[in-house]
């Protein structure tokens, strides 16, 4: 069972400071297209390569587009020994429908 947080309640846990890490999944082009604030990028293709860069002491909340990805990404490190990630429901649409911040990196 993976375990997931809604938009509202991420934008919380940002506010308040708290030392989780944010993971970006998509792809560059999709990356292209806005991030959340604060968030590393690796390609979800990337993921098993790197995994060991991720640490296993914080939260690890990982979103793509739509939260059906990172769902699979999640469930992958929990498979891998990872038991604090967790999966932003509805991914960065959800996210941006609550107007919340996005950042547009640099071309």
């Amino acid at each position: 069972m993976v375990n997931e947080i809604d938009s509202e309640s991420l934008q919380q846990r940002i506010a308040a400071g708290e030392g989780i890490v944010l993971l970006d999944i998509r792809t560059p082009a999709e990356v292209a297209q806005g991030v959340i604030p604060q968030a590393q990028l690796l390609p979800m293709h990337l993921l098993p390569l790197r995994l060991n860069e991720l640490p296993q002491d914080r939260d690890v909340i990982i979103y793509c587009r739509s939260g059906a990805r990172s769902y699979q990404a999640c469930a992958y490190m929990m498979q891998q020994g990872w038991d604090r990630v967790i999966n932003l429901r509805g991914g960065i649409i959800a996210w941006a429908r609550h107007g919340y911040p996005i950042d547009y990196p640099e071309q």
